[in-house]
Formats: structure tokens, sequence, C-alpha cells
């Protein structure tokens, strides 16, 4: 990933993201769980890394699902069928019709 594009968190926005503590933001980065910079004195966390954080850790996702930004996950769910993604595509089973029409030529 290009250094210009990671993106950075302070600990107090971290905390609310994953509806955690301050303090169980800073235990994770002194276990080195959360990577991070120094800048100005403060820690910037990479997102990355606290999400990867999240997910492995029961508690935090847990509370990252109910306090944090994955309660709002059901609210953001493409409801309108013209915008959300073909399941035949996903599965790999329906392809455009070209391509079908070029197998079979």
């Amino acid at each position: 990933m290009p250094v210009d594009s990671v993106i950075r968190l302070s600990v107090s926005e971290a905390a609310r993201l994953f509806g955690v503590s301050q303090r169980t933001v800073r235990r994770a980065i002194g276990a080195g769980d959360i990577t991070y910079v120094v800048v100005q004195g403060r820690y910037k966390i990479n997102f990355e890394s606290a999400l990867r954080w999240s997910q492995r850790t029961t508690t935090v996702r847990n509370k990252r699902d109910r306090q944090g930004v994955g309660q709002y996950v059901e609210k953001w769910r493409i409801r309108n069928r013209l915008y959300s993604p073909n399941p035949q595509v996903l599965k790999g089973g329906k392809q455009r019709d070209g391509a079908n029409r070029n197998a079979h030529d």
C-alpha cells in the first residue's frame, strides 16, 4: 500500500469507531497488536492494523458490532437490486451474454 494512502486514526477516533475505551486501544498498542506511528507526541494508529485487531479479538469484535461502526451495517445494506451485485455472478455461475456466445460459436 502506498504511504500516502495509509489511513491513520487517533486513539480516541479508534476507540469510538470500534466501540471500546481509549484504554483498551492503548493496551493493544502496548501489546503490539496495533501498528502506529508517533506524530507530534501523539499515536496515529494504522486503520488496517486496527481493523485486523478488531476482527481477531472476540470481545472487541462484539463491541464493534454492538457499539461501534458495526451497528450501522444493516442500515447500509443495499436493498435496490439494480445496484446490488448479482448473486450468480459472485458464485461464478452466470457469465455475460457475449462471453457465452463466444464459447458456443
